[in-house]
């Protein structure tokens, strides 16, 4: 790749997993396979958990993102909470995107009891 001027390898996946979401401001996915996937449900499991601050979460092109998962009916079945959809937000364009992370502010932190 000619834009990474820094490669780092790791021997155990967990371990690449671990390095890709500590340091990230952000995401923006593109369409992929079974390890976007994974890197992408991992990434939102860990903010929607609290593992991990609040940032933009953005996913390119709402049609494919739609046939892979139905957000909707995740919600509507009780399997994440009806918040959760907020946590990402599609975009078709790449000026989209730059306006989306421009314009992105971190939800107020959840109340305690």
């Amino acid at each position: 790749n000619p834009y990474v001027n820094l490669g780092i390898n790791f021997r155990y996946f967990f371990v690449r997993k671990t390095m890709f979401v500590k340091y990230a401001q952000g995401f923006v996915v593109v369409p992929g396979g079974f390890g976007t996937l994974d890197e992408l449900f991992e990434a939102l499991t860990l903010i929607q958990t609290q593992r991990m601050k609040p940032v933009p979460f953005l996913l390119f092109g709402r049609d494919f993102w739609h046939q892979i998962v139905n957000w909707q009916a995740l919600a509507d079945a009780g399997t994440i909470s009806a918040s959760d959809l907020d946590l990402i937000r599609f975009v078709e364009t790449s000026d989209e995107a730059i306006a989306a992370i421009d314009a992105w502010q971190a939800p107020p932190p959840p109340k305690t009891r």
